[in-house]
């Protein structure tokens, strides 16, 4: 072989292998396309499924011909359907693979410092675990407050929890909470403070009693919060300030109750027919500042889940602690007896039945409901009960707190049957005893 043929053979193999590069560059970019594909096509199908199954349920032909037009196929398939199956017995979509209970978090960052990646670097403010039942149709919901103290995989040794996506992503902040708790996070759905500010614009605003003034300004942060206390209607701007506001008595567990309070009424929000309206402003917010490695039909589930949640029987709860300060960093302990009663009631379910208890009940009010709280007061004594912590009080919101693990929703949607005070109220899971010292169960009477 000649020195021109070798030379020949070489810039052969040269451009075979540049060429097989090319190939798998462009296999890798078809699948990260793939997969981005999945993702938006199953968080927008979630929220269509969700629209048009309230459109269905709603039977209101003027809201779905507004919607989708007069002469549309979609407008006549869905004036159909309620009559053809108006005679038959209703049921619940299900899949026999899809019975379990599943744990989804919930994480909301902040913004950070990249024009062209919104989640990179970014920390996470809110940290929800939701433990999902599709047989009960029902909800858990822990929240982790953002202080929390916490050993990082790897070598980073102790952190707070909300530092865990800003130097690992969402796997790592994913890892640590299942090592620190001992349970199994299935999926993640991670929301943009954009995403909050667009979509809560775009339905019109969320309405909120806010407990307090809040004024801050944090120019590094690009957070401004301006807000009065009383009835608010929060547009997106103020709904992100009110979600992310800590700078009182309560700090980092004033917020997290906030975003418990918020994510009520937001969902309360979201059922209505102004926001089915604006569908196409929630999926242009969603596909940008949402994202999910839930498959689709996962996604379709919980779309059929929530179209049968009562808002006001979704359980919430925060990981108990206390603050403790180490040189200038603020730290969440978290209490471990409690925290273990926590997950077993709120993640694994146990039950803590004990029917023969008299559970003993604080109850306070604001000047306001003084004649709910008597009435209230007569209902739960003629059950039996022992009302042991009775007075007025300063109160942001009206709230059903279960101290003793033996509570649960059932117990309080038994009471609202036999006192109309109840209604209406947001069941929290709170071992510790602030209200009342001394009492089973703290219910709260709040208003102007």
């Amino acid at each position: 072989m000649t020195n021109t043929d070798e030379k020949i053979e070489q810039q052969e193999k040269d451009l075979n292998e540049e060429y097989n590069v090319f190939l798998k560059h462009l296999q890798a970019e078809k699948e990260d396309t793939s997969n981005f594909a999945k993702t938006l096509f199953g968080i927008v199908i979630v929220f269509c499924a969700i629209v048009l199954v309230l459109l269905i349920s709603s039977e209101n032909k003027e809201l779905i011909v507004n919607t989708f037009g007069e002469d549309s196929l979609i407008t006549k398939v869905l004036l159909i359907m309620p009559k053809s199956s108006a005679n038959k017995q209703r049921v619940s979509f299900a899949l026999p693979f899809a019975q379990k209970r599943f744990n989804v978090l919930l994480a909301g960052v902040d913004a950070n410092d990249s024009a062209s990646d919104p989640w990179i670097g970014a920390r996470t403010d809110t940290l929800i675990i939701l433990n999902i039942d599709p047989k009960s149709k029902s909800i858990n919901a822990i929240s982790v407050p953002r202080d929390s103290k916490v050993y990082l995989p790897g070598d980073y040794g102790i952190q707070k929890i909300n530092s865990a996506h800003a130097i690992g992503g969402i796997d790592m902040t994913k890892k640590t909470l299942e090592k620190t708790l001992g349970i199994k996070i299935h999926h993640y759905i991670m929301v943009h403070d954009l995403a909050v500010a667009k979509i809560v614009d775009a339905i019109g605003g969320v309405p909120i009693y806010v407990e307090k003034n809040m004024y801050y300004n944090d120019y590094s942060g690009n957070l401004h919060v301006n807000l009065t206390k009383g009835l608010n209607v929060l547009d997106g701007q103020n709904a992100v300030g009110y979600l992310r506001f800590r700078k009182d008595g309560l700090g980092d567990i004033g917020r997290t109750q906030r975003q418990q309070f918020f994510l009520k009424a937001f969902l309360e929000k979201l059922q209505s027919p102004q926001a089915i309206a604006k569908l196409p402003e929630i999926l242009d917010a969603v596909s940008t500042y949402v994202k999910t490695d839930m498959p689709f039909y996962e996604i379709s589930q919980m779309a059929g889940i929530a179209k049968n949640i009562d808002s006001d029987r979704i359980e919430f709860a925060t990981l108990p602690g206390a603050p403790n300060k180490h040189g200038y960093i603020s730290y969440w302990i978290l209490d471990p007896e409690k925290t273990q009663e926590m997950i077993n009631k709120m993640i694994y379910r146990d039950r803590y039945v004990d029917n023969n208890k008299l559970y003993n009940i604080g109850i306070r009010y604001t000047v306001t409901n003084e004649e709910a709280a008597n009435n209230l007061k007569a209902a739960v004594e003629e059950l039996g009960y022992n009302v042991n912590c009775y007075g007025p009080s300063k109160l942001p919101h009206s709230q059903f707190i279960a101290h003793d693990a033996s509570v649960s929703n059932d117990f309080l949607n038994w009471l609202k049957r036999k006192s109309p005070e109840l209604k209406n109220m947001q069941f929290v899971y709170n071992p510790d005893k602030t209200y009342c010292t001394s009492s089973d169960i703290t219910i709260l009477l709040a208003g102007e």
